[in-house]
């Protein structure tokens, strides 16, 4: 499928898997708008990755919080483009209990405000744009918390908001695949342990035993944890070669879920 001169949403592109998604679309030829809030002192090194390859993306910063903001945040991606085709819903507050500890009553307003509600409304308020695309398509990123919750070697990890939020993501996907079929594709990819989303560059990886981080490690089954490339591929799958695929769910964990433990050799068999 042809994506090339598309233009995409990118929510949360300032760093990590935001900003390797919006790196890779801009590769593929698309139009990319990326958005920001917080980390602004990643701000400059992302210009400069776009600037090494060419790219002259819109940047914006907005509270995406705010709800009276998201609608203005979308004209401008108009207003520069003319057209929106792709919607990378990449916004999320993932809480840690050996960081937090307890929740907080704002930690928890904080947690559904961000991962869940800004999903809402910034789909809400593109949607109308992609319905005009010939191809429009919608990610939502959610968390195998929302499968996992508070269980196993995660249960230092996922705490039981983001768990509810990630398994609210995956019902906004299904209604939204209803809502822009035929002509929206939303689809929804379930991440697990990455580098930069609870695992090796985050600083509650860091605050986890060696025994606690070999837990996780040793119950994935490709025994180790992602990589922004793997996101960035799955992304690339979605837009140019799934034109069948709406209202799914890829769960992309190295086999997390469905644990670590291996399958026990066949016995002989009684005669």
């Amino acid at each position: 499928m042809e994506i090339k001169n598309q233009v995409a949403l990118v929510l949360g592109g300032i760093k990590g898997i935001g900003k390797g998604i919006g790196l890779a679309l801009a590769k593929a030829g698309i139009n990319v708008a990326l958005t920001y809030y917080d980390w602004e002192e990643s701000l400059d090194e992302m210009k400069l990755d776009f600037a090494d390859m060419g790219g002259d993306p819109l940047i914006i910063r907005v509270n995406l919080r705010d709800t009276d903001a998201i609608s203005y945040m979308v004209q401008q991606v108009i207003d520069r483009f003319g057209r929106l085709d792709i919607l990378i819903n990449n916004i999320e507050r993932g809480g840690w209990p050996v960081v937090h500890g307890t929740y907080t009553r704002d930690q928890w307003d904080l947690e559904m405000e961000t991962t869940l509600r800004a999903k809402k409304w910034v789909f809400e308020s593109a949607f109308p744009w992609l319905k005009q695309s010939e191809n429009g398509c919608v990610i939502n990123f959610s968390s195998i918390a929302g499968i996992v919750g508070r269980s196993g070697p995660a249960s230092y990890i996922f705490n039981e908001g983001y768990a509810l939020a990630s398994r609210g993501t995956s019902l906004l996907t299904e209604t939204w695949a209803r809502l822009g079929a035929p002509n929206v594709r939303v689809n929804e990819i379930m991440l697990g342990f990455f580098e930069t989303r609870h695992a090796e560059k985050t600083r509650g990886w860091g605050l986890l035993t060696d025994d606690q981080r070999q837990a996780v490690v040793a119950h994935t089954l490709l025994q180790r944890t992602g990589k922004i490339r793997d996101v960035v591929q799955a992304v690339l799958f979605i837009l140019k070669d799934a034109p069948f695929m709406t209202g799914s769910v890829i769960r992309l964990d190295g086999g997390y879920v469905i644990g670590g433990d291996l399958v026990a050799a066949m016995p002989d068999g009684v005669e």
